[in-house]
């Protein structure tokens, strides 16, 4: 994956990491990102912090490596945004598991999040463990958990008033641009909106300083103006 990225990163194009597993090989990808060859963004999917839950998932690592590994990448790569999925009311989560997952989300600080209350699959393993939570329980932790997490993006998008940042336009109208910077991917995470930008082409990476944001979107201006 190294190579590849190292690789990708001479073509002077946008290359975004999604949906990959936090194995130590990834640590290796952010010197990458710090140097500008590849985009600074990661979309890691933790799913849980309960180290019995993300064994249960079979999923790798445990909650506490993941909170080292997120400050070891941002030492590296201030600038990095991280983007995660997570899963609520998996069979036999305690409430006390549930809050453990709150937590993590408190420490870690991610930039994007996304979560689906535990739905059963056809197949699937988890099918035959116990302990299975009603479906309004999931979605309440699933809701309650957004909520939270709706807190912590905001100040994260706060952070980057007044910052100077490059963007990919998408749109132009008479109203402006829409635009994504390096931290938004197509489609899930947030847009950019530039006020002034009626002049700007579709395709071209502009500089723009941010002025406002919402929850999920920043508003900005040309950078030269």
């Amino acid at each position: 994956l190294y190579e590849l990225c190292q690789a990708l990163g001479e073509l002077g194009i946008w290359v975004r990491l999604h949906y990959v597993y936090p194995y130590p090989s990834v640590d290796q990808l952010i010197p990458l990102m710090a140097e500008g060859k590849i985009l600074p963004y990661l979309d890691v999917p933790f799913q849980h912090a309960s180290p019995r839950i993300l064994k249960l998932m079979k999923r790798p690592a445990s909650s506490q490596n993941n909170l080292e590994r997120i400050k070891a990448w941002r030492a590296i790569c201030p600038d990095i945004t991280i983007r995660s999925t997570f899963i609520t009311g998996f069979p036999g989560e305690t409430e006390a598991e549930f809050e453990e997952l709150l937590s993590f989300l408190d420490e870690a600080q991610l930039d994007r999040v996304g979560a689906f209350a535990y739905s059963p699959v056809e197949g699937a393993a988890a099918n035959a463990l116990t302990g299975a939570l009603p479906e309004a329980v999931r979605e309440q932790r699933r809701q309650q958990l957004m909520e939270f997490q709706e807190d912590i993006s905001t100040r994260r998008l706060e952070a980057k008033i007044d910052r100077t940042i490059q963007v990919l336009v998408d749109e132009v109208d008479e109203e402006g641009a829409v635009a994504r910077s390096q931290g938004d991917a197509p489609d899930i995470d947030g847009l950019v909106y530039i006020t002034d930008g009626q002049e700007l082409e579709v395709g071209e990476i502009a500089s723009v300083t941010v002025t406002d944001c919402d929850v999920h979107d920043l508003y900005a201006r040309l950078a030269d103006k």
